[in-house]
């Protein structure tokens, strides 16, 4: 019997090819120029009005024109000519994300004049961290990443540094390397209002002496000079608006502790945490750190005065007062008539107090802040759910921006609303109180109150961003789409496109619905993946829209990469309906 040789050969077949425009273009391209071939302003003025929704107002002719305008000229050929669109025209623009985009406006519109407990704050953990929680470096370069995004907050841990003379920011007893407090004030000052006017709060996780806070104080006074809200007294009866507040630098931390050996057994660790979350670990080190400062305290009572005096003018800078309260988690969110203050719980310790006192913790944040921040066993900097501290009106849900990950996304998602200054305005449902007294109770059973509808028509721009055997050795992707929705949660849930096989502009034509009990804080999530049989499947793209500011009709949805920077050319042609 003779002997074979088999020879597999393998073609690589790359095609590209673009997909045409979907039905729903052709039927509104018609129906808006009568059957005809080209597409004038006061045609393309309809469609806006009776397909896009925008209204009277939103889509004058003028605005038309302009807009027809800006497509020819983008398209460069011979239709500028004649002032009119084709049908390849209306596409490109439908599909256009930068003259077509989903978001309503990108400007702030919510009203800015309430005081801070009545917006949602974008607000970073740890900023100054380059990567994971234990061993990566500390550097100014993420904070101004977060601030040129829009985040708000930004939080600095200081430590004296070895000789005891200076201040560091350092995530303590862990290995990372430290980085100068100056360096990041000097960072913060120089970024703090590129993305936005609206204040930038510093949230100051102090384990300093009183001569160092000292020096901290001038270094602050000096680096922000008038940039810097003094408030008017001690403690604030209640908060300024982001209005009041624009381009000010705000300092929120504990007061200092009080060194008169009188209080001294009063005295508590600085550290902004609070105990019914830590890690056992945590609150031994904790224990320590008091024995410490109880050992390096002297004796001497005028000395006691001189150190006190010395963090007065620390403390003169505190505009929000942080504080761990004494007793139980009842106590921590009782609302005192006279001050405002902030809190802040594990993301633990929210959801045991959501399960007990969810009322009280909406009631507390009616006037005061509440921060959430992540567990101490998130070492790799990875994130929460923050919808349920959205839910509750915590204004401060903390994320370490370095990291990735849906959490991240969502993060991201919520805060491109009101033109991305960095503050949200929360609904009225979580600011109001009944006739009864009676807030609003995250876990009571709610009616629908309205229906978004999805369709997935199609996507494009892989092609441009990727190359050509990113996804596939030998063949081009076989994409699907993700899209659904994350919110309280009888809204969440997820829904998928079939796999569209070997194509770079996969086109699905897909329709989905999604009832919403609670619109005001849904965020629809949208995320395209690579169908691999024998492995991960590979990912694509992904975006977070908050449902409350989507635009209606056909609208091109620009995606995200894992880190959330935008892809230079993927997008989907979408559309978004109310129902």
């Amino acid at each position: 019997m003779g002997s074979y040789r088999m020879c597999m050969c393998f073609t690589r077949k790359f095609r590209y090819t673009s997909a045409e425009p979907p039905i729903d273009v052709k039927e509104a391209f018609s129906k808006c120029t009568g059957g005809g071939t080209h597409m004038t302003a006061e045609q393309l003025q309809r469609f806006l009005v009776e397909v896009q929704g925008e209204g009277d107002d939103g889509a004058r002719v003028p605005d038309a024109e302009r807009l027809l305008e800006q497509v020819l000229k983008s398209r460069r050929h011979l239709a500028k000519f004649t002032r009119t669109l084709t049908l390849d025209d209306f596409h490109y623009y439908l599909f256009n994300s930068d003259l077509n985009h989903p978001i309503i406006n990108d400007k702030v519109h919510h009203d800015m004049k309430a005081p801070l407990s009545n917006y949602f704050i974008y607000t970073g953990h740890n900023s100054y961290l380059t990567g994971n929680q234990l061993s990566s470096d500390c550097s100014d370069r993420p904070i101004i990443k977060a601030l040129l995004r829009g985040v708000r907050v930004v939080e600095l841990d200081i430590w004296p540094n070895s000789t005891k003379d200076d201040v560091h920011v350092l995530h303590g007893r862990t290995l990372t390397a430290p980085v100068e407090l100056i360096t990041c004030l000097r960072s913060i000052k120089e970024n703090a209002f590129s993305a936005s006017p609206y204040p930038v709060i510093i949230t100051l996780e102090d384990h300093l002496t009183p001569d160092l806070q000292a020096k901290v104080a001038k270094m602050i006074t000096d680096t922000f000079g008038e940039l810097l809200f003094h408030p008017q007294c001690e403690c604030l009866q209640e908060f300024p608006s982001p209005d009041d507040l624009k381009y000010k630098i705000i300092i929120s931390t504990k007061p200092p502790k009080e060194y008169l050996r009188a209080k001294r057994k009063d005295t508590k660790n600085n550290s902004d945490e609070d105990e019914w979350g830590k890690e056992p670990s945590d609150l031994a080190a904790d224990k320590e750190d008091e024995d410490k400062s109880d050992s390096d305290s002297s004796d001497d009572d005028v000395d006691d005065q001189e150190r006190h005096s010395e963090a007065s003018d620390y403390k003169s800078l505190i505009a929000i007062h942080a504080g761990k309260p004494k007793g139980g988690l009842k106590e921590a969110l009782k609302v005192e008539a006279n001050k405002v203050r902030r809190l802040s719980l594990s993301e633990q310790s929210l959801e045991k107090a959501t399960e007990s006192h969810g009322t009280d913790v909406v009631r507390f944040t009616q006037k005061n802040l509440l921060r959430i921040y992540p567990k101490g066993t998130r070492f790799n900097s990875s994130n929460y759910k923050p919808l349920v501290g959205w839910m509750h009106g915590a204004q401060m849900v903390a994320f370490n921006m370095q990291g990735y990950g849906r959490a991240l996304w969502l993060m991201h998602g919520m805060f491109r609303s009101n033109g991305g200054c960095g503050y949200v305005k929360k609904p009225d449902f979580l600011m109001n109180v009944d006739p009864n007294g009676q807030v609003f109770d995250p876990e009571e059973e709610l009616q629908v109150k309205k229906t978004l509808r999805v369709k997935v028509y199609m996507g494009d721009g892989w092609h441009l961003d990727f190359k050509q055997t990113h996804f596939d050795l030998y063949s081009p992707p076989d994409f699907y789409c993700r899209v659904g929705i994350a919110g309280v949660p009888a809204d969440e849930i997820m829904k998928k496109t079939k796999i569209k096989e070997d194509n770079w502009t996969p086109v699905w034509e897909e329709e989905f619905e999604f009832p919403l009990t609670v619109p005001e804080l849904a965020l629809l999530r949208i995320e395209v993946h690579e169908y691999d049989m024998s492995e991960k499947d590979d990912f694509a793209g992904q975006t977070c829209l908050p449902v409350s500011e989507l635009k209606t009709g056909i609208r091109a949805v620009p995606l995200f990469d894992r880190k959330g920077e935008k892809m230079r050319s993927v997008r989907l042609l979408m559309r978004f309906d109310f129902v």
